[in-house]
């Protein structure tokens, strides 16, 4: 069965973003950056991947699923087809995607359950914290991008999730002199 894999930057204590949506506190150099680059190519944007000469399909996923502020800042900027070598959804329930290659659902539990019966690719969770909340009990592998900063407040990790005990075990901890630390986990009851 195809996996969920949420991977994304967040700060120490549990933030992916400042207040305003920005990421700046988030190291964007460094040595854990090669790693990124070739270990984890799929999740990175079509014009990032264009930009570092990166044109191999795609081998630990092969769907992305983002909700709509993960989706804006592409639009903002010009891209309407942010990850166009991975097939695109976006969570939302008022907005529609001016895009062929974008589908939009307004029930991204239901449309998770429907993507892990079909093909055999992992499914990329990109994001906000709002969207991770309502999937936390969809994902299966976690691969967190540990920045060495305490934001204090910001967009939470998994944002409106209920409480429940849900564990996850470690699988694979990196450790870079950028102070960055890649954590992955996989859900303890899988």
């Amino acid at each position: 069965m195809r996996e969920l894999i949420y991977y994304v930057a967040t700060s120490l204590d549990g933030f992916i973003a400042a207040p305003d949506g920005t990421w700046g506190a988030f190291a964007d150099e460094g040595d854990h950056m090669a790693v990124l680059f070739d270990e984890y190519a799929d999740m990175l944007p079509g014009h990032v991947r264009a930009a570092l000469g990166i044109n191999a399909d795609p081998t630990l996923v092969d769907t992305v699923i983002m909700g709509w502020n993960t989706y804006t800042p592409a639009l903002d900027a010009g891209i309407d087809s942010p990850y166009p070598h991975l097939r695109q959804i976006v969570a939302s329930r008022s907005r529609v995607s001016t895009s062929p290659d974008v589908a939009v659902t307004a029930d991204p539990v239901a449309t998770v359950r429907d993507l892990r019966r079909e093909g055999e690719g992992g499914i990329y969770l990109a994001g906000g914290g709002a969207l991770a909340g309502t999937l936390i009990d969809e994902i299966d592998r976690l691969i967190l991008k540990l920045n060495p900063v305490v934001l204090g407040e910001g967009m939470p990790l998994f944002g409106g999730a209920p409480y429940a005990d849900r564990r996850f075990r470690p699988t694979r901890t990196r450790t870079f002199d950028s102070g960055v630390v890649i954590a992955e986990y996989v859900r303890a009851d899988v």
